[in-house]
Formats: C-alpha cells, sequence, structure tokens
C-alpha cells in the first residue's frame, strides 16, 4: 500500500480504536537482500539500502506499507 494512503487509513483506524477497542502498531527493519549479499556489500564500502515493514492492525483489519530509512 501507498504511504498516503496507508496513513489515511491509519488515521481512520485511530479515530475508531478512540471510541471503542484497540490498535496495534509495529514496525520492523527489511533488508531487501540476502545476508551473505550485505556482509559482502558492507565489506566493500557500498551503501546497503533498509527498508521499514509498518503494520496496524485493529484485530479486524489489517494494513501494511514499506518505508526507505534514511
Amino acid at each position: 500500500m501507498q504511504v498516503d494512503m496507508f496513513l489515511t487509513k491509519l488515521t481512520s483506524m485511530c479515530k475508531r480504536s478512540t471510541e471503542k477497542g484497540s490498535m496495534w502498531v509495529t514496525m520492523k527493519r527489511l533488508s531487501m537482500k540476502c545476508q551473505a549479499r550485505l556482509k559482502k556489500m558492507a565489506s566493500k564500502g557500498e551503501p546497503v539500502e533498509y527498508r521499514c515493514l509498518v503494520c496496524a492492525t485493529d484485530g479486524k483489519r489489517n494494513i501494511s506499507t514499506s518505508v526507505a530509512v534514511i
């Protein structure tokens, strides 16, 4: 899901959960390459791009997006 759409849905999920219920937001760092390739890139001094997976749920609906980590 695109980041703008994720934020819109996250906002509406927050509004629903303040009236009744709860919600959870989790983040996890992702590397889009295998561990061996990451080590090789690090040893050569090449920059490694990481992304962050952001997920939110209210128990009924799940939404997620991936954002670049600077």
